[in-house]
């Protein structure tokens, strides 16, 4: 895979000033773009996916708590609709998309909607709901908008700066996108990682003066959550259990799961799988007597379909051990703009 990347580098080259020159546009204003009245927070990545823009959305959300004026727009990847949506907890992944559905049984108050235009949608959010401010999921390339605050996500392990773009590497633009960002957090570190390690990373990051940087790791929550019940995950300890992912990078999960002494098969499918009933009866075959274990995402495209199924899904968080507090002033500033 590594040598058929080499090969394709050219094509990378073309595709790094194709996207050289689109951004060279928005930014000296050849191409328009849209600055709302409203607080816009940007969260997205340069890496395409695993970075954990969900979980940051989430723990956006989880600041913003105190206002009912809060809303996400994400394009809804995966779905099968078209358009501006407004989404409903009782929505199926397949007409609203995987992730605002999750967002949205997560926080029933908060607007969520779907639209592949960020201007249109931002547009009829106004209309319908007038929100005090508005998250953007996956939009840190939607040039049309220009955000009020962008927060770029990069993975521990698969820095930007270390990446090409595509399609020899995994970049949708250039490193030096990064310049737009006004946060850098560095997901999925380890909970222990060292000083040094911080200070090597930030060196390869080099931001500029006024841009901010932080770590955080993932967590996974204690108790595994089923349609019915909760199950702790060490009581599994031992035990043979069936794992459903349709995720970027599963791997870590796997390793977590393996590592609290649960025996896993693993059954992989492609991010944002749109599962069918092939598929659960498949899954279901290979379960037998064993639990399904699967991501929360997973878990509301899964669930509609496997209603009488032992089917569990982990919640995780993102969580800062250092400068929290920080993070999260910088974000009411935000919400203090409305």
């Amino acid at each position: 895979m590594k040598q058929l990347r080499k090969i394709l580098f050219p094509f990378s080259v073309v595709y790094d000033l194709v996207t050289h020159i689109r951004n060279l546009c928005y930014d000296r204003g050849i191409f328009a773009s849209t600055r709302f009245d409203v607080p816009v927070i940007c969260v997205g990545n340069l890496n395409v996916g695993g970075t954990g823009k969900s979980p940051m959305v989430e723990y956006l959300l989880n600041l913003l708590v105190g206002s009912d004026k809060v809303a996400v727009l994400s394009r809804g990847y995966g779905r099968k609709t078209k358009g501006f949506r407004m989404v409903k907890a009782n929505d199926l992944a397949i007409h609203a998309g995987d992730e605002p559905l999750q967002i949205k049984k997560k926080f029933p108050n908060v607007h969520v909607a779907v639209c592949e235009d960020r201007v249109k949608g931002i547009n009829a959010l106004k209309e319908l709901v007038s929100p005090e401010l508005i998250v953007l999921d996956d939009a840190f390339q939607h040039r049309r908008v220009v955000p009020s605050f962008s927060i770029l996500l990069t993975a521990y392990g698969d820095l930007y700066v270390d990446d090409l773009v595509l399609p020899a590497g995994n970049l949708r633009e250039s490193r030096k996108g990064a310049s737009r960002a006004n946060v850098v957090v560095v997901t999925k570190t380890p909970v222990n990682i060292s000083v040094e390690d911080k200070e090597n990373i930030t060196q390869k990051l080099h931001l500029d003066d006024g841009q901010h940087l932080f770590f955080s790791s993932i967590l996974y929550g204690e108790y595994l959550l089923g349609q019915k019940e909760e199950r702790g995950v060490d009581e599994l300890a031992g035990q043979k259990v069936l794992l459903v992912t349709g995720i970027a990078k599963p791997a870590p999960l796997v390793s977590y799961l393996r590592e609290k002494g649960l025996l896993v098969e693993h059954v992989a499918y492609k991010d944002h799988h749109s599962f069918s009933l092939t598929d659960v009866a498949s899954i279901g075959s290979r379960a037998k007597e064993r639990i399904v274990i699967t991501t929360e995402k997973d878990h509301v495209r899964l669930a509609p379909l496997m209603k009488d199924a032992e089917l569990y899904y982990l919640p995780i968080v993102h969580h800062f051990e250092e400068r929290a507090e920080v993070f999260a002033q910088l974000i009411d500033m935000q919400r203090e703009k409305a």
